[in-house]
């Protein structure tokens, strides 16, 4: 390696070094904190203090459900801490299969595959369905594993804005008649929260002959009367060819899937790269993700008690006089404006005892800054109302709200 690309490497290193200290400094850096306590419900202990969490993706509280906690034990006596290896070769267990079956039931599909992180999977599964001379169509607030995923497949790479259909018609139109073409959008925006117009969508991948791809990362578990997620949500089973979702929000595990027909199944198995190349799930997050998807099915006062629990916050946030844009889940943007507000706006939330995150740009566009808050089952009404109490107090001292 060269003198001038060691020299830029330590000058990009230097920057950001010279970005936290500064934010640490003024009291305005809240990443990576450590959370040593869960303490049931929705307190958790942080830096010696004890707070109510508002920036978790447990939407529906099962995080040390027992149910949950006894089949990870149960794994861990069976079959120990890891597994032998990559799925292809001496890693799969019937544990692992058991999961895939249940996420594909849950799902009503053929088939399920499972990966290391959700992020790998959307990253292998779009790299792995296109190439050169597809297309691969996304909207323009996808996740950043869908554009990685776009990206590093080498199919032409075409985006649409953000929920509008029309556009998305009209790069269609554009296209070469006879090429194949991946729609690929997220069911439930993680930084908006705003869901994607699902009926229009699978109406225009039908006339163009597009496959669609959806991420549900943020849908299971808060979507549909039973968080099946966005098909039930509009009662549309089957529009959906490449169903992707992750095991790390509302599961509480880690990891990712697909879910779909047996064809497109097998040929991940021996065509994804993230696959092949992966050491499988870990025998307990294996049997605790399996388990919970039997739990929200078992306990749909969950799913009831979130969609009561979203309303509170976001109608309360709005009567506040608060821009929570277009939400109507449980991840609720609270504007703030420009960064600087935001992190200020983070300081004087935390100070109160109200765990909640600043999303700055480049994540979201300059002068949208925001608290990304989100809400769960495991919140009590009073507990919401404290936080709106919280956040509406620390709205008024910095000027965001009269």
């Amino acid at each position: 390696m060269d003198e001038q690309n060691e020299d830029t490497i330590q000058q990009r290193m230097h920057a950001i070094q010279e970005r936290v200290n500064k934010a640490r400094q003024a009291d305005l850096y809240f990443y990576n904190q450590p959370i040593s306590e869960l303490r049931g419900g929705a307190q958790v202990l942080v830096n010696g203090r004890q707070m109510s969490m508002f920036a978790s993706y447990s939407y529906l509280g099962l995080i040390g459900h027992p149910r949950i906690n006894a089949a990870a034990r149960n794994a861990i006596d069976q079959y120990g801490t890891g597994t032998h290896g990559v799925r292809t070769l001496a890693g799969t267990l019937s544990l692992h299969r058991e999961l895939e079956d249940t996420i594909a039931g849950f799902k009503g599909t053929e088939a399920a595959i499972t990966f290391t992180s959700g992020y790998v999977t959307n990253l292998t599964v779009v790299s792995t369905l296109v190439g050169r001379g597809d297309y691969v169509i996304s909207d323009k607030l996808n996740h950043a594993s869908i554009v990685d995923g776009c990206l590093m497949s080498g199919a032409k790479f075409v985006r649409f804005r953000h929920n509008d259909m029309e556009a998305l018609e009209q790069r269609l139109q554009q296209m070469e008649a006879g090429a194949t073409k991946l729609v690929v959008a997220d069911a439930v925006f993680s930084m908006d929260g705003d869901i994607i117009d699902f009926p229009r969508l699978v109406e225009i991948c039908r006339k163009y002959h597009a496959w669609l791809m959806i991420d549900e990362a943020h849908s299971v578990g808060v979507l549909g009367k039973c968080g099946r997620g966005i098909e039930e949500y509009f009662n549309m089973p089957g529009s959906i060819d490449f169903k992707m979702g992750t095991l790390s929000k509302t599961i509480p595990s880690v990891g990712g899937y697909v879910a779909g027909n047996k064809d497109l199944i097998e040929y991940l198995r021996h065509a994804s790269r993230a696959y092949i190349f992966s050491a499988a799930l870990p025998p307990a997050q294996a049997a605790a993700a399996k388990e919970s998807f039997d739990v929200i099915l078992d306990e749909p006062w969950r799913v009831e008690k979130l969609s009561a629990n979203t309303r509170q916050f976001i109608s309360g946030l709005k009567g506040r006089g608060f821009d929570t844009l277009y939400t109507q889940t449980a991840i609720v943007p609270v504007l703030c404006g420009e960064d600087e507000t935001a992190y200020a706006m983070t300081r004087e939330v935390q100070h109160n005892d109200v765990f909640v995150l600043p999303v700055v740009s480049p994540a979201v566009p300059p002068g949208l800054a925001r608290l990304r808050a989100t809400v769960t089952t495991a919140h009590e009404p009073d507990e919401i109302e404290n936080a709106m109490q919280v956040i509406e107090a620390a709205g008024k001292r910095l000027g965001i709200i009269s």
